[in-house]
């Protein structure tokens, strides 16, 4: 199937944050969104979205958001030919670094230096790979909360690609459970588990919200990591509650800075309480107790 990619280029901190807020805009149509260093000198980062649906609607949206978020100028539109294109241009992604953690593609495997945690993501399949803000948050989140706490089970709430169910199991042998309301991303998460050697470790499941029986059969879990929105995010928190441990801890991301206290309040509602923030390119990375 014929794709087009729509692009443009700016500057690292603009794409960043246009990659972030075209992240959230498109969400639920799954379009692959990428950012590659085009001159690191000069400062060049292009910005692609690929979509193989109604080209001028997407480009229409993709305008606005962009505008949106600060930037002038058009975007650039290539029809591409049946190639994977959105692997190749992942290919340009630097490992990213977060505490310990190094999340990488298969082209950068000599770049784990000794005494990191190496989490490999296939290219074409980057949703949740490090590079937005707020996964590399929850992973230097993570890292500090279980080093302090020492988890017995936990879960990954809307795994994505699974490398936050990844991050726990490779620091500690415990049963995660990774799930996602989409059988797509399920599958996506189940192949990056096996990849990673934490199939032993890491059960993937398709299940919306808290309602499927395998949370409780699982549950209560001492660690609830979530990347999701900050919307659902609130709206899940007396379900939060039932599902966590005694003294548990939770892991929220997907938060805007200025979303962050109002998800605190809805926490704190719920019967939970701040501990830390972790602030990162826009976004926030939020760990409560109960």
């Amino acid at each position: 199937m014929t794709q087009t990619r729509l692009h443009f280029t700016t500057g690292r901190e603009a794409a960043n944050r246009i990659f972030a807020a075209l992240e959230t805009a498109f969400e639920e149509d799954g379009w692959p969104i990428a950012v590659i260093e085009v001159d690191e000198d000069r400062d060049i980062h292009e910005v692609s979205l690929y979509t193989d649906g109604d080209v001028e609607d997407v480009a229409r949206r993709m305008a606005e958001v962009v505008a949106e978020a600060g930037h002038k100028g058009p975007l650039g539109r290539e029809v591409l030919p049946d190639v994977d294109w959105v692997a190749k241009s992942l290919e340009g992604l630097k490992p990213v670094q977060a505490g310990r953690f190094i999340v990488h593609g298969s082209h950068d495997r000599e770049d784990v230096r000794p005494g990191q945690i190496a989490i490999e993501i296939e290219a074409g399949l980057a949703f949740g790979t490090g590079h937005h803000g707020t996964t590399a948050g929850c992973l230097a989140m993570i890292e500090k909360v279980m080093a302090a706490e020492k988890p017995a089970k936990a879960l990954d709430l809307g795994t994505g690609s699974a490398v936050l169910a990844i991050a726990v199991a490779k620091l500690a042998p415990i049963p995660v459970l990774a799930t996602d309301i989409d059988p797509v991303a399920t599958d996506v998460a189940a192949a990056n588990v096996r990849l990673n050697g934490a199939a032993d470790h890491v059960e993937t499941v398709t299940a919306a919200g808290f309602d499927d029986p395998i949370f409780a059969a699982r549950g209560p879990f001492d660690l609830i990591v979530a990347n999701i929105l900050a919307q659902p995010l609130m709206l899940l928190a007396p379900e939060m509650a039932t599902n966590l441990a005694v003294d548990g801890s939770l892991v929220l991301s997907g938060i805007l800075d200025r979303q962050h206290d109002a998800v605190v309040e809805a926490y704190v509602a719920a019967g939970f309480r701040h501990i830390e923030t972790f602030h990162r390119e826009g976004w926030v990375t939020i760990h409560l107790k109960n």
